[in-house]
């Protein structure tokens, strides 16, 4: 038996993060959910949990109490968590907010699709590319994940 990924979520709407979880649960991928609601409560679960290779967090930007930017920033200055994959999920697609998070180290950047389906394929797709490449940055070019219909 296939070990579970284990995702992270960090994401401050309540509906969001059930959406999120209804179509993570739809795919035929093992995977270990943890949800949490704010930045600062991402950190201290962070801290206090052994982040073994096969985790992944897939994290807002705008949330409350602490900023993903923030998150990032402090996941990548932390030799514990510094290997942690981010998947940056957002709504926000502005550019120079984009270069920022890639420049910070996420891994990938995903904008959150209105769709139940979409949301399903854009998380399976995002899951399958961290299972075969690992904790490596692509380029700037291939670092935001579209939905491909």
């Amino acid at each position: 038996m296939k070990t579970p990924i284990s995702i992270i979520l960090a994401e401050d709407d309540e509906d969001d993060r059930q959406f999120f979880q209804d179509a993570l649960h739809e795919l035929d991928i093992s995977t270990q959910l943890t949800m949490v609601s704010d930045g600062e409560e991402l950190m201290e679960l962070l801290e206090t949990t052994d982040v073994e290779p096969g985790h992944v967090l897939f994290l807002d930007i705008n949330m409350p109490r602490k900023s993903g930017l923030d998150c990032i920033a402090e996941i990548k200055h932390n030799a514990k968590l510094e290997a942690l994959p981010i998947i940056v999920f957002s709504t926000c697609f502005d550019n120079e907010i984009i270069d920022k998070l890639h420049d910070s180290g996420a891994n990938y950047y995903m904008r959150k699709p209105t769709g139940f389906l979409r949301l399903q394929e854009i998380i399976e797709r995002s899951l399958k590319l961290m299972q075969t490449s690992g904790l490596t940055q692509p380029s700037r070019d291939k670092f935001v994940l579209n939905v491909v219909l």
